[in-house]
């Protein structure tokens, strides 16, 4: 990822949005998050709620649909810890589901393996930026009473054949993590929900469980997207979508370039985009490309490499090396290369090269 270069050409438009945000000297829920909220929440046709980061985005989103101790949340083990951990800060189970081989995200086939008496929701991952199989997933909630959270930390701008992420669920969370395909300059979240009752309990949550910082109804957190962070992240709204398209077109140049030669590329279902947050390739021959990159100084990276249902903190579930098979493969093959709106086909041509020369 290469930040600068992405943001510099704003650099002016970030700093003059800094400074009037400075002299307001309005920090917490200012003018600057409630356009922010109003700005993301015309896009997507739903009210929206800045929280302080994503896993509060997930935690809050999981509280406001009243999930709790007894429930199980049916979630995918491909994706990073805080999927997982908010399901637990909440008092309820994870339940892990295999995932799709070709797109990585949980396959509802194996979530309606997991549905119990004790199931409340479904929290699917649109990972790396591509969306998961909403449109199955949604009719399988609908035929057992069960809530749609979209965890899209990763995927902001991306499409289903039913429409754009963030408005099938009944409630959506995003990252402004600065590595995220839409970022801002440090944490920051926001969760998006399908009715304005669900938002006010939302904002209520994210304020100690207030309206008015007088009266409180129940126990919520300090959890609120400050003013700077808002105004950033405003600064670059307008952009999303061409960095989004440029992301896609660096992929495609990968593919142009032979890297399916040498590693299995990552998949684009059909009547879906792909926002390629990350770009994920898969070699049984992992460490050797990576330890090739690296020694020409290019990034390359391993993400969830241990799938959740593997992880210590999950080990009194009762999961095993070899219950979700699909999850074990791509976690110990996947590999992150260089992704970011400003690479150029020679860059990707110089990766592809290192790679098939790293294998000779």
């Amino acid at each position: 990822m290469d930040i600068q270069a992405q943001y510099g050409p704003l650099r002016d438009r970030v700093d003059a949005a800094i400074k009037s945000v400075v002299d307001t000297g309005r920090f917490i829920l200012g003018p600057e998050g409630e356009a922010l909220e109003t700005e993301v929440g015309e896009r997507l046709g739903r009210p929206a709620a800045g929280v302080a980061n994503g896993t509060d985005a997930l935690v809050i989103a999981l509280r406001a649909l009243d999930i709790g101790a007894g429930d199980e949340v049916i979630t995918t083990p491909y994706t990073f810890y805080a999927t997982a951990e908010a399901i637990a800060r909440v008092g309820a189970t994870p339940v892990f589901a295999d995932i799709d081989a070709a797109t990585y995200c949980l396959d509802p086939a194996e979530a309606q393996k997991k549905i119990t008496s004790a199931t409340k929701a479904l929290l699917p991952v649109h990972i790396f930026g591509h969306p998961a199989a909403m449109g199955e997933l949604m009719e399988l909630a609908g035929a057992h009473g069960l809530k749609v959270v979209e965890d899209a930390a990763q995927s902001f701008g991306a499409v289903t054949p039913e429409g754009e992420i963030a408005t099938l669920g009944d409630i959506a969370t995003f990252s402004f993590f600065p590595t995220k395909n839409f970022p801002g300059f440090g944490d920051g979240g926001m969760v998006v929900c399908a009715t304005e009752e669900l938002a006010e309990r939302v904002r209520r949550l994210r304020f100690h469980g207030s309206k008015d910082k007088v009266v409180f109804t129940e126990v919520g957190y300090n959890s609120r997207l400050d003013d700077l962070q808002a105004a950033v992240i405003r600064v670059f709204l307008p952009h999303l979508d061409d960095w989004n398209a440029r992301r896609a077109e660096a992929a495609a140049w990968y593919a142009e370039e032979g890297l399916g030669d040498h590693m299995v590329l990552p998949a684009v279902g059909q009547g879906y985009t792909h926002t390629y947050h990350l770009y994920v390739a898969r070699s049984t021959r992992r460490e050797a490309i990576r330890d090739a990159l690296r020694e020409q100084g290019i990034g390359a990276a391993v993400y969830y490499g241990i799938p959740m249902h593997l992880q210590p903190v999950f080990a009194g579930l009762g999961y095993s090396e070899g219950d979700l098979p699909i999850a074990e493969e791509c976690a110990s093959t996947g590999l992150a290369l260089p992704m970011h709106p400003n690479l150029t086909r020679d860059d990707v041509g110089t990766v592809v090269s290192a790679i098939a020369a790293a294998l000779g």
